[in-house]
């Protein structure tokens, strides 16, 4: 390898890049946190070494040039091996302190994680959690998080996966709202019900329709993604809201609605982490300790 003909900083190449993927400098300098008159500095140092003008200025935006787009898909392989060592490295430290940062739904972060983080602060106190709370899925190969829970089974090959268990999901409401619903005998008699959903275009909708449920846009005019704000709405009897029947149940002052028609959704449980982060000693316990709290109790996976 011509190691001379390298002459470019790489603090520089990836100035450029979160610039050129985030659109501005002030978005890029947001993602990096640094100032923006300094990531600004760093794109113009680049074009300066490398004898190219990477963005052309359109008003208050930014864009690509021929030779930026070009040069970006060089720096983004740059980008992504860069994380692979980052990653390596990582998996190879051996004390138990340091971050963890844990990937989860706003639901289960609330109801299901402080007494696993109870325990891990208790035994391993030099490790530092990180919970991510969200409801997009983070990329842990790009180190967004270093271990998720997820509703369904990853299929990247870097990454190692555990299935803690399966779980009926129910609609749960209060007595008083309940009390205002009809007993349907079928899941198609279902009408004159309002669930909060999470996104205006209902996509659980489709997912019910085949299952014999007739829930139409008429029975979610309420949306939020918020799981604790529909949960604060169904406690004010404004409608039914889906919840796992682990957390479901637990909570005082909701009921299951339609037991009789049965569980409107089962859904899995799974634990995900990079397989090299895996060889990790304090990923490893974080993972470990998440496993044994949450695995599934006796009967968990019957819907009852």
């Amino acid at each position: 390898m011509d190691w001379s003909a390298i002459n470019f900083d790489w603090n520089r190449a990836r100035a450029f890049l979160v610039t050129a993927e985030e659109g501005s400098f002030s978005a890029g300098a947001r993602a990096l946190g640094v100032a923006q008159p300094t990531l600004g500095r760093q794109v113009a140092a680049l074009e300066e070494e490398l004898g190219v003008t990477l963005f052309e200025r359109l008003g208050q935006g930014l864009a690509l040039t021929d030779a930026g787009r070009q040069l970006q898909q060089h720096v983004k392989l740059m980008a992504e091996a860069a994380s692979r060592l980052s990653i390596s490295a990582t998996g190879h430290k051996t004390q138990l302190e340091g971050r963890v940062t844990i990937a989860v739904s706003e639901i289960e972060a609330v109801y299901l994680l402080p007494p696993v983080i109870g325990d891990i602060r208790r035994r391993w106190p030099g490790i530092e959690l990180n919970v991510q709370v969200s409801h997009t899925v983070a990329d842990l190969k790009r180190r967004e998080a270093d271990v998720a829970l997820r509703s369904f089974r990853p299929t990247e090959p870097d990454l190692i996966a555990r299935k803690l268990y399966e779980e009926a999901v129910w609609l749960y409401g209060t007595p008083d709202y309940l009390s205002t619903l009809r007993r349907p005998e079928r899941r198609q008699d279902v009408q004159d019900v309002q669930i909060i959903g999470f996104e205006p275009d209902h996509q659980m909708i489709d997912y019910l329709a085949p299952q014999g449920w007739a829930i139409g846009a008429d029975n979610m005019r309420l949306t939020t993604l918020s799981q604790l704000l529909q949960l604060e709405l169904v406690k004010q009897h404004l409608g039914l809201c889906f919840l796992p029947k682990r957390i479901g149940d637990a909570i005082p002052g909701l009921q299951r609605a339609y037991e009789h028609l049965g569980a409107p959704l089962q859904l899995p449980l799974w634990l995900v982490s990079h397989r090299e982060l895996r060889t990790n000693p304090r990923v490893r316990v974080v993972f470990d300790a998440l496993a044994h709290r949450l695995v599934s109790e006796p009967g968990q996976d019957d819907g009852d």
